[in-house]
């Protein structure tokens, strides 16, 4: 593939995509872990998501195992990592939270950034004084379009390829949108489940697999022991633990044992299947400025995201704990044609990176000023304030979301 029969294909066709067939690392029939989601209704325990596909004409179970955001973000964290490397000229911006005295926390790149360029960290940061969406390059990018989305191209071209929703200013839900032109998920295929009747009539699934859980504690303290523990301490004795102090289990101080459970959790497959499609009519509907500025910006947007399915493919695909999986075999790109006839591509990592850099050319001939260094802005005094506090709450065990919602 080169930068002219990628224009070609750009112009005229419907998509690339590819069908990679993915087994876990420890072989075929090893089960896995894909992540979880809170239950149905209150007290449910987290599940897997699971839903009928059709396969071969044929209704099966099947399970999500990395969600179309959740591949996003991996495909950027890789690109990100080749721009630190001095790889290649993406442009991002960046947040700069060295010397604020936060904990663990130096930078937060818009590659990074949940809304990418459109998100509240960036908002919430300083640009030459000024609060980023109020900067020149802020206003450009409140200012965006579908029907004329420079600013976006030269400062954040992956909120271009992944999608973006400027919801975070005083538009609100009025900001302008920009519908990812990528897509990838990663699914396992024929998942053994079980549907258990509710009181209600209602089926529940879940997956047949199972996950088992105890820990023996070393120092041998039952859970007869009686703890006191407030906010901020505990102790046995009650007035040492502090004010609001209550009587609690060792388990909740985290000592004693921990009872063996049995849970619902993991899953087996006959394989997993990775789909990723960069659609060309999505590109298509994006525009720069002119034929030959459309074209340059829109070429330069599909070589970005071959990149990107590629950088994570060197990366690999070790999702989470339990969850590390490897292709059956290498599959092959495919161009699909406006009658849905397909061809296949031959590109490799090497062959992508040189694509990005010749396209990126390109568009520099076209006009476009394209960032080749980051935007840094720095965080306003009550960003630093709020994550301040939520660390010191954290650090004094106080918790947050995450642990209530447990």
């Amino acid at each position: 593939m080169n930068v002219k029969s990628l224009e070609q294909m750009v112009m005229e066709d419907a998509a690339i995509r590819r069908r990679q067939r993915l087994q876990p690392v420890g072989g075929k029939g090893d089960k896995i872990f894909p992540s979880t989601y809170p239950g149905e209704f209150q007290n449910d325990p987290p599940k897997h998501v699971f839903e009928r596909r059709m396969i071969e004409g044929e209704e099966v179970w099947c399970a999500l195992v990395d969600s179309v955001q959740s591949q996003a973000n991996r495909m950027e964290e890789a690109l990100l990592e080749v721009v630190r490397q001095g790889g290649l000229p993406v442009p991002y911006v960046v947040v700069d939270f060295r010397d604020r005295g936060l904990l663990g926390l130096t930078e937060i790149t818009s590659l990074e950034a949940p809304h990418r360029i459109y998100d509240a960290i960036l908002r919430d940061s300083l640009l030459d004084g000024k609060p980023f969406m109020e900067s020149e390059v802020g206003l450009r990018l409140a200012q965006a379009s579908p029907s004329n989305a420079t600013a976006l191209l030269e400062t954040s071209p992956t909120a271009l390829v992944f999608g973006a929703w400027h919801s975070t200013g005083s538009g609100g839900g009025l900001g302008a949108k920009f519908a990812r032109c990528l897509t990838s998920e990663i699914v396992a295929i024929r998942v053994p489940v079980e549907e258990i009747p509710r009181r209600d009539g209602t089926l529940v699934v879940r997956t047949a697999g199972r996950r088992t859980g105890s820990r023996i504690d070393p120092l041998g303290i039952l859970r007869k022991v009686e703890v006191y523990k407030s906010d901020t301490n505990w102790d046995v004795v009650p007035d040492r633990a502090g004010k609001g102090a209550k009587k609690v289990r060792p388990s909740e101080i985290n000592h004693g044992n921990i009872t063996p459970s049995v849970n619902p959790l993991g899953i087996t497959c006959d394989h997993l299947e990775h789909t990723f499609v960069l659609s060309f009519a999505g590109l298509r509907r994006l525009r720069f400025g002119g034929d030959e500025r459309d074209r340059a910006g829109r070429v330069l947007l599909a070589a970005l995201g071959l990149l990107a399915m590629l950088e994570q493919d060197r990366h690999g695909y070790a999702l989470r704990s339990r969850c590390d999986l490897v292709p059956e075999q290498p599959a092959p790109l495919e161009v699909v044609h406006p009658d849905g006839s397909t061809e296949t591509l031959k590109l490799d990592l090497q062959g992508a990176r040189a694509l990005y850099e010749e396209t990126f050319a390109r568009a520099e001939a076209a006009g476009f000023r394209i960032r080749r260094e980051p935007i840094r802005l720095v965080p306003q005094d009550k960003l630093v304030a709020i994550v301040m506090e939520s660390q010191k709450l954290a650090l004094s065990g106080q918790g947050g979301e995450a642990e209530e919602e447990k």
